[in-house]
């Protein structure tokens, strides 16, 4: 009976020591298939570590300053960046010897360009050419026919999204800075700071809230169909800050109704927002619930992921760090994944760190900066797990 015994005990380790070793070989050869450059592999038998992005997941991305420069290319690809948001652009249009060699160049990396972003701001002001559109100047099919032909040219290299504005003004005078946690640095804002200022001379005069969607309406419906041929999503950001004026101009993206509006203006999938949670919660607004509206129907261009702390809504708020505001930033990621959005998530505004002041001027990225990305790809991570079982 006691050899007996022993011969069965023998048996069993040697059948439970030979599925270990078969399990460890095929989790050795599932790793090497998870390589940096692999392709992404959903099966959850064959998962090794965290999920990763992929081609059904949201992508983070962040600003680069010089898509040519290699050096700025490797600092973002340390930090889990592979997707990128250029902002920094000359004016219209861009022509295929501006865009190819920046492709290109990322290429080599194994990174992406996710979206681009129509020049408004320009040396501090808003952008002249610009401005023709937005106030419906001589001029203004000149510079959509630049706009139009961009898209064109995106198409053709595969850059999914072109970003834009529409400010007629940026009320950015009620911006001041404010001391968070430690003495970091945050943003404050208060309407009454800027609620009387008079007009710019260099902005035109001021323009009222119909005029204004009436020449927002004549740019979508030229611009969305050549988006619609060329598979390119326009994405537009909404009024940030969220005043109900500024410099006498009335803003027309500063309201979940102004929102809806655009949307239902030109109703196609290209026509898109730049779904920003932090303006959202600005308004007053639940993100959750205005994420879901847009997501399930498609028309979330890019997500800019920060949190604010609200006091009045549009007036008096300011901007925190991503783990220590009014938003549950974990819940706005289960609404991106549960809705299945597939394209950029920006974890932007990074909050004043005093370690950031002791590095060179132009760094990239910061400590401020690898914060917010280290934050939101781990919502996004505990999301995928969580609703997706990956």
């Amino acid at each position: 009976m006691l050899i007996k015994d022993s011969l069965s005990r023998r048996r069993l380790l040697q059948t439970t020591g030979g599925a270990m070793l078969a399990g460890a070989a095929a989790a050795t050869a599932a790793a090497a298939q998870q390589g940096p450059n692999a392709p992404y592999n959903p099966h959850p038998a064959s998962r090794i570590g965290q999920p990763q992005e992929g081609p059904d997941t949201p992508k983070l991305t962040l600003y680069m300053d010089d898509l040519l420069s290699e050096q700025e290319a490797i600092n973002l690809k340390q930090i889990g960046i592979n997707w990128i948001d250029a902002q920094a652009v000359p004016e219209q249009p861009w022509g295929m010897d501006y865009l190819q060699p920046r492709v290109d160049a990322l290429k080599k990396q194994d990174m992406r360009i996710g979206i681009m972003m129509v020049r408004w701001s320009y040396k501090g002001g808003m952008d002249p050419e610009m401005n023709k559109i937005v106030r419906g100047l001589a001029g203004r099919d000149a510079e959509i026919a630049k706009i139009k032909q961009t898209i064109v040219n995106m198409g053709k290299l595969g850059i999914p999204v072109l970003e834009w504005n529409f400010y007629n003004h940026r009320a950015t005078d009620g911006y001041a800075n404010a001391p968070g946690r430690g003495g970091s640095g945050m943003t404050e804002f208060k309407y009454e700071r800027m609620k009387d200022l008079p007009p710019l001379p260099e902005d035109g005069a001021p323009q009222n809230y119909e005029d204004t969607w009436k020449n927002i309406e004549y740019f979508l419906k030229e611009v969305v169909p050549v988006a619609e041929k060329n598979n390119v999503t326009l994405s537009v950001h909404p009024n940030d800050p969220p005043a109900p004026l500024s410099r006498g101009s009335a803003q027309v993206l500063n309201s979940f109704s102004d929102w809806k509006r655009l949307v239902e203006t030109v109703n196609s999938p290209h026509n898109c927002m730049t779904w920003d949670c932090g303006v959202t919660r600005e308004l007053g607004e639940d993100p959750v619930v205005v994420g879901n509206w847009l997501a399930s129907r498609d028309r979330i261009g890019q997500v800019h992921f920060r949190n604010v702390v609200m006091r009045k809504p549009r007036e008096d708020y300011t901007e925190v760090f991503p783990d220590d505001g009014d938003n549950d930033m974990f819940e706005v990621m289960k609404l991106l994944v549960k809705n299945n959005y597939k394209r950029t998530i920006f974890p932007e505004h990074p909050r004043g760190l005093a370690v950031d002041k002791l590095l060179p001027k132009g760094t990239n990225p910061t400590a401020a900066w690898a914060y917010n990305v280290g934050h939101c790809k781990a919502m996004l991570q505990i999301a995928l797990r969580q609703l997706k079982g990956l």
